[in-house]
């Protein structure tokens, strides 16, 4: 059985979040997985609709960590850090 490392797991989910359309993770820890829990750190584009943008990033983190890594999280928390123009 093999092991992927949080770490991995956690540039996987940074990865993910970055193609939604109006999101950035430019901070320096965008992701962490803790356990079967991941959270995302992202900015948001103005005008960009929040519940929508955080909605989207959750389905394509735990669909891009299923079908890159076999893993199923829990929870996939979404922290959105600020808003840019």
């Amino acid at each position: 059985m093999s092991v992927i490392s949080p770490e991995v797991l956690a540039r996987y989910a940074a990865d993910a979040a970055a193609e939604v359309p109006g999101v950035h993770t430019k901070q320096r820890r965008p992701a962490k997985v803790s356990g079967d829990e991941v959270e995302v750190h992202v900015v948001a584009d103005y005008g960009a609709e929040i519940p929508r943008v955080a909605a989207e990033v959750q389905q394509r983190v735990f669909e891009y960590l299923l079908r890159m890594a076999h893993v199923t999280p829990s929870a996939v928390n979404v922290v959105v850090d600020d808003v840019v123009r």
